[in-house]
């Protein structure tokens, strides 16, 4: 690394990043995770819902479109906001980091689904809340406490 791009300031080390987080559901009781490869920043072969960083001038909803097009290949047919997590973590290098993470549920057609960017992801599969993969990502507990109630309803289309 340059000494150029390593005082480059980096979201959410040396200020607060936003990224768009989401459940990818089918509307019909099963959801996508992603397993993270080893090229992955931090969390590696952990499985997590997909997610990416807010870009200056793009738009959450935007962000939300494009990132699960990028990584799954489809788009979304519907969206449902569930809110927001202040997301403070310590890497792995004890770096610390914080995150807003903007939290959404995105109903996608099932059968355009694929694993968009392999080099980021091992494998992209469909689960229940009975099959739930391991190890999961740090952050998913507290993303179902806040919000495992009401997916539990969204992902099984439950009024």
């Amino acid at each position: 690394m340059t000494s150029h791009q390593s005082s480059q300031p980096r979201k959410g080390v040396d200020y607060t990043g936003i990224t768009v987080v989401y459940l990818c559901h089918d509307g019909q009781g099963n959801f996508l995770l992603s397993k993270r490869s080893a090229k992955c920043r931090d969390e590696q072969g952990t499985w997590d819902p997909g997610g990416g960083g807010l870009e200056l001038h793009d738009t959450i909803v935007n962000t939300l479109r494009k990132e699960i097009r990028e990584e799954y290949g489809t788009p979304v047919l519907e969206y449902e906001f569930l809110g927001y997590r202040d997301v403070h973590r310590q890497l792995a290098d004890g770096t610390k980091t914080h995150w807003l993470a903007m939290d959404f549920a995105a109903l996608v057609d099932r059968a355009q689904v694929k694993n968009g960017e392999p080099h980021k992801f091992d494998a992209v599969e469909w689960f229940t809340w009975e099959t739930l993969p391991t190890p999961m990502h740090s952050q998913w507990p507290e993303f179902i406490k806040r919000f495992g109630k009401r997916l539990k309803k969204i992902v099984s289309n439950e009024k």
